[in-house]
């Protein structure tokens, strides 16, 4: 239930932003590149949809799950070993109209230079993709198991592997950045018992769909999906 929640908000909005990329470019066939995309749980449909698309990981175990994958879709998606700060020692650049940055930014130790980088290998226009652990709802989370001491923390000081909204739109102005959309992901289906949200699980991913947006719940939600231009 959790995949298919965060694969529906963020997938709407990616298709979004490749439609009128592709608009904006002229053409159908975009370059992305997936940092840190592991196995290829965006990067194969991507290329399924008929994109050229690179996935830089420092994890040779899952550049090998990812080339299995590709092959079983009959797709190729370039695979390269790195960290999403080599980008620019592995990509030409300017050369990327998407960039994907999930699950990345709470495991770097300088974000901010991080995103630099991905700016780097962005076209003029280009946009980027950025999924990442939200700090409010840590602390909701941790409260509601009884943590209060670490939910507190979590308030007062959210460590590097977690980020509020306002710091990650922060981050990214600093890099260069326009922040053009915020969702939130996985917002309800955290919080309802796992019997409630197998009753009926299209009406959740529904309700997700709704809130994902809400300027106050989406700043429960434990994922911020933050799309930003260069």
């Amino acid at each position: 239930m959790r995949d298919a929640t965060r694969q529906t908000v963020v997938w709407e909005a990616l298709r979004a932003v490749l439609a009128r990329r592709s608009a904006a470019a002229g053409r159908d066939t975009l370059d992305i590149v997936d940092a840190g995309g592991g196995t290829g749980g965006f990067a194969v449909p991507l290329a399924r949809l008929g994109h050229a698309v690179t996935v830089v990981d420092p994890t040779p175990d899952s550049l090998a799950a990812l080339e299995r994958r590709a092959a079983e879709n009959g797709v190729g998606v370039k695979g390269l070993q790195g960290d999403v700060a080599d980008l620019g020692d592995l990509l030409e650049p300017g050369g990327a109209d998407l960039v994907l940055c999930h699950s990345v930014l709470e495991y770097v130790d300088e974000p901010a230079g991080a995103l630099s980088a991905v700016r780097g290998v962005l076209r003029e226009g280009g946009a980027v993709s950025v999924l990442a652990a939200n700090s409010v709802a840590a602390a909701v989370h941790r409260a509601l198991a009884g943590q209060f001491e670490e939910a507190r923390r979590l308030l007062a000081e959210p460590p590097g592997r977690w980020f509020s909204r306002e710091a990650l739109a922060g981050l990214l102005a600093a890099a260069g950045f326009t922040v053009t959309e915020v969702h939130g992901v996985r917002i309800f289906s955290e919080l309802v018992p796992g019997m409630t949200a197998e009753s009926d699980p299209e009406a959740l991913i529904a309700l997700e769909r709704a809130a994902a947006g809400h300027p106050v719940l989406r700043d429960i939600a434990v994922q911020l999906h933050v799309i930003a231009h260069r």
